[in-house]
C-alpha cells in the first residue's frame, strides 16, 4: 500500500503549474506535521514474522535412541558431563573460560550491542553544549576593513568574540524509518549473540574431540608397546634358534624388520599425540605444553551416554539457525528503512546562547540570541533511486530467507550424519573386538606350529602384522565413536 500511494502522489504532479505544485507540497508538509502525533506509533514496511519450519523426525535418530548406553542422556547445555570423565570436564571448563576465540566473539557481541544502542538513541533528541572564544586581527586588504578604514581612520583591527550556548536537535520519526533501523540493529546484535554461542559450542566440541584423540592415541600406544615387547621376544627367540643351529640369518633379519616396523608405527603415533596435546593447550588459551603433564598419564576412553536427537531441540538451540533467522529479521526491517525514504523527514532544531565582544556583557539580555529551525527533507525527484533501494531490500530479504532455510537443511544433515557415524562406529568396534580374539588365537597357533617346524616363519610374521593392525584399530575406533557422539551433541546445538 505504501508504494502505491507514493506512485499516485507522483502522478498527481503531472500537468500542474509550479504554483500548484508548491501549494500541494506546502499542504502535504503541513499535514505531515499536524498528523505527527498520530503517526508516531506507525512504521512503514512489513512487520516481521518468524518463518515456520516443519521438520520430520530424524530417520537415523531411532537407532541412536535404541543403542545400549551405560549413562542417561545429559542436559544439552553441559553434554560433556554425561561422559563422567573429570579430566574432560576440567578441560572443557577451562576452554570455555580462557579460549581467545570466545573472548574475541564476546567483543563482537559488545560491538553489535553498541550499534543497536546508538540506533535507538537516534529516536531521542540530542542536546549539545558549546562555547568558544575568538580573537581576530583583520587584514587591511579585507573589503570590510577597507570600508571601515575609509570611514573611521585607525579603526581597531583586533576584535574579540565570546559565544556560549546550548543546542538541541530531534529528527521526528514520523514513518518509522529510525525505528526500523533500530529493529535491524537489534536483530544484528541477536545474530552476533548467536554466533558467540556457536563459538562456545565449537570450542567445547573441539576440546572434547581433541581429548578423545589423545586418549585414543594413548590406548593405541599401549597396544603397540605390548606388540614391541612381543616382537622383541620373538627376535630373541629367533637369534637363539640361529645360534643353536635351528634357525637362519634370514629369519633373524625378518624378525628385526618386524620389530623396526612396529617401532616406526609407535613414533608416528607419538607425533600425532604431541600435536593433539599442543592443540588442546591452545584451545584452553595457554601456550603449548602448559597442561601436557596432566594428560600424560593414559586413561580409558569413557563410555558414551544416551543421546536424544529431536528436531525441536535442534531448531531451538543451533546457533547458526538462530543467527540466520536474526539476519532475516534484520533484512526485513531494512525494507521499512528503504520505504521510509518515500516520505518526508522532519527535524526540529533549536539553540539558546549568548554572544558578545566582551566577557562582561556575555550574559546580558542584549546578547541573548535564541534560534529555532523546522527542517523538511523529501526525496521528490530522484529518478527511481528509492524504488531501486526498496527492490534491493526486498531481494536481500528473499536471499536471507533462502539462506535460513538452507541453514536448517544443512543443520539437519549434520545431525543425520552424526547419528549414522555414532551407531556404525559402535557396531564396528564390536566387530574389531571379535577380530582381535580370532587373530590372537591365529598368532598363538602360528607361533606354536613354527616352533614345531610345521609352518615357515613368514606365517608367524603375517599373523603378527595382522594382529597389530587390528589391535591398534580398536582404541582408534572407540575414540572415533566418542568423537562422533561429540559431533552429534554439537549438531544438536548443545553447549550453551
Amino acid at each position: 500500500m505504501t508504494r502505491i500511494r507514493v506512485e499516485e502522489t507522483r502522478r498527481g504532479y503531472d500537468g500542474n503549474s509550479p504554483r500548484e505544485r508548491l501549494a500541494k507540497e506546502t499542504w502535504r508538509a503541513a499535514s505531515a506535521v499536524m498528523l505527527a502525533g498520530l503517526l508516531v506509533g506507525c512504521a512503514v514496511g512489513p512487520d516481521y514474522a518468524r518463518p515456520e519450519v516443519a521438520l520430520e523426525p530424524f530417520h537415523n535418530a531411532g537407532a541412536v535412541a535404541s543403542r545400549p548406553a551405560v549413562a542417561e542422556a545429559p542436559p544439552l547445555d553441559q553434554w560433556w558431563m554425561g561422559f563422567h570423565d573429570p579430566e574432560l570436564t576440567r578441560i572443557i571448563e577451562r576452554a570455555l573460560q580462557q579460549n581467545l576465540d570466545i573472548l574475541a566473539s564476546l567483543e563482537r557481541v559488545a560491538q553489535a550491542r553498541a550499534v543497536a544502542r546508538a540506533a535507538g538513541a537516534k529516536l531521542l533528541p540530542a542536546l549539545d553544549a558549546n562555547a568558544q572564544a575568538m580573537r581576530e586581527r583583520m587584514s587591511l586588504e579585507n573589503p570590510l576593513a577597507i570600508i571601515a578604514n575609509s570611514a573611521v581612520p585607525d579603526f581597531p583591527r583586533t576584535s574579540n568574540l565570546y559565544d556560549v550556548g546550548l543546542g538541541a536537535s530531534w529528527e521526528i520519526d514520523l514513518f518509522g524509518g529510525l525505528r526500523r533501523q533500530e529493529e535491524a540493529a537489534l536483530a544484528v546484535a541477536g545474530a552476533a549473540e548467536a554466533r558467540h554461542a556457536g563459538v562456545r559450542i565449537s570450542v567445547a566440541a573441539e576440546a572434547a574431540d581433541t581429548y578423545f584423540r589423545i586418549r585414543g592415541n594413548q590406548a593405541q600406544l599401549k597396544v603397540i608397546e605390548a606388540r614391541i615387547a612381543n616382537d622383541a621376544d620373538l627376535l630373541e627367540m629367533l637369534k637363539e634358534r640361529r645360534d643353536h643351529g635351528f634357525g637362519t640369518d634370514r629369519e633373524v633379519a625378518q624378525g628385526e624388520a618386524l620389530l623396526a616396523h612396529t617401532q616406526g608405527e609407535e613414533k608416528l603415533l607419538r607425533i600425532d599425540l604431541a600435536a593433539q596435546l599442543n592443540r588442546i593447550d591452545v584451545l584452553m588459551g595457554v601456550q603449548s605444553g602448559t597442561y601436557a603433564t596432566e594428560l600424560s598419564v593414559p586413561s580409558a576412553i569413557p563410555a558414551i551416554p544416551q543421546i536424544s536427537a529431536q528436531p525441536s531441540d535442534f531448531l531451538r538451540r543451533r546457533p547458526d539457525v538462530i543467527a540466520a533467522e536474526r539476519e532475516l529479521a534484520a533484512a526485513n526491517a531494512r525494507i521499512g528503512m528503504a520505504i521510509a525514504e518515500y516520505y518526508p523527514a522532519i527535524s526540529l532544531s533549536g539553540a539558546l546562547g549568548y554572544e558578545s565582544l566582551t566577557t562582561g556583557n556575555l550574559f546580558k539580555s542584549a546578547t541573548f540570541q535564541p534560534l529555532g529551525i523546522l527542517g523538511l527533507r523529501w526525496r521528490l525527484f530522484d529518478f527511481g533511486r528509492v524504488d531501486a533501494e526498496v527492490e534491493q531490500a526486498d531481494a536481500v530479504t528473499r536471499e536471507a530467507l533462502a539462506g535460513y532455510r538452507q541453514t536448517v537443511l544443512r543443520a539437519a544433515e549434520d545431525v543425520e550424519n552424526a547419528c549414522v557415524a555414532l551407531v556404525q562406529l559402535e557396531a564396528y568396534s564390536q566387530d574389531v573386538a571379535k577380530q582381535i580374539d580370532a587373530l590372537t588365537q591365529v598368532y598363538e597357533d602360528s607361533r606354536t606350529a613354527y616352533l614345531a617346524g610345521l609352518i615357515p616363519l613368514t606365517d608367524v610374521l603375517d599373523a603378527d602384522r595382522q594382529l597389530l593392525a587390528v589391535a591398534s584399530e580398536l582404541p582408534r575406533v572407540q575414540a572415533d565413536a566418542a568423537r562422533a557422539a561429540v559431533r552429534l551433541f554439537r549438531a544438536l546445538g548443545g553447549g550453551w
